[in-house]
């Protein structure tokens, strides 16, 4: 079921289920990753805001402004049958206000990225106006730290 449906769902009952702000981003964040898994492009784009401001950073590649170049982008991504298959670990969202984001760990086929996911409510709604991930030099633990102390 996609995520828009089960928002209709939420609020269609006769007790509407609220959900907080980080647990709206949380789920449209999900909902970003369940499309790209499921290579489903238009639940994809809706996810974006339909605004020329939006912009992107895949990983190896120059910023990518406006919405036909960044939604292109991710056409093309898509199209690919030899896309990578992506998994969000740990997501953390910071919402202030109308804007937040969303802070992850993308698991790219074996490989870890830090990954930021912004968003911006839109009539209600949390849209994605700018994705960036980069390979991480390596994940710490807090084994890692030889002193003992932690490094997060």
């Amino acid at each position: 079921m996609r995520f828009q449906t089960l928002l209709d769902f939420a609020f269609g009952l006769a007790h509407p289920v609220t959900m907080s702000d980080e647990s709206q981003i949380l789920a449209a964040n999900a909902a970003f990753y369940a499309a790209f898994a499921a290579g489903d492009f238009a639940a994809l784009a809706a996810l974006w805001a339909d605004r020329d401001g939006i912009s992107c950073i895949h990983p190896g590649w120059s910023a990518i402004v406006g919405r036909a170049a960044v939604i292109g982008s991710w056409r093309d991504i898509l199209a690919n049958p030899a896309r990578p298959n992506i998994v969000c670990a740990d997501p953390h969202a910071i919402v202030d206000g109308d804007h937040g984001r969303v802070l992850c760990i993308e698991l790219v086929d074996g490989a870890a990225l830090a990954a930021a996911n912004h968003f911006s409510r839109v009539d209600g709604a949390w849209r994605m106006v700018h994705h960036q991930s980069s390979p991480i030099a390596q994940l710490a633990t807090p084994d890692d730290d030889p002193d003992g102390h932690s490094l997060h």
